[in-house]
């Protein structure tokens, strides 16, 4: 099964627009075709950035979809420091990533990571998308 850790950007799209590609990653993991995984750090920044930041969205919707998240991923705790971002806050993202041995770590903001980390590559969603399309089993979308 492909495992994944999402950057806030992902959720926040997800709440933003239901049908969307961050949600449609989402659905994936409720259908339990790719599996997501959170750090209790992952986790606090989604509820920070939801609360704090007004991109239009209603703040229930999104803390119902982080509240989704949060059910459906697996909680790992990192155990390493990482130093590799080029924003210092994006660092827990490759931290969750390293302690999941995630496959992907799917974000909007590819340039503030490196192309790649330990077993993990960057993507976008609809990068990771079309390794989904070109994966999945016959019968799945």
């Amino acid at each position: 099964m492909i495992r994944l850790v999402l950057d806030t950007n992902v959720i926040v799209s997800a709440a933003l627009s239901p049908k969307g590609r961050g949600a449609f990653i989402l659905e994936l993991a409720s259908r339990q075709l790719v599996q997501l995984f959170v750090s209790e750090k992952t986790m606090a920044e989604y509820i920070d950035v939801v609360r704090r930041v007004k991109v239009g969205i209603e703040v229930r919707a999104a803390l119902r979809v982080i509240q989704n998240v949060h059910h459906l991923a697996a909680v790992v705790s990192p155990t390493r420091k990482v130093k590799a971002c080029s924003d210092p806050y994006d660092d827990i993202f490759l931290e969750c990533a390293e302690a999941s041995k995630a496959h992907y770590l799917v974000t909007e903001n590819v340039r503030d990571f490196p192309k790649t980390w330990k077993y993990t590559r960057v993507v976008r969603p609809g990068q990771f998308l079309k390794v989904w399309d070109s994966q999945k089993p016959l019968g799945l979308s």
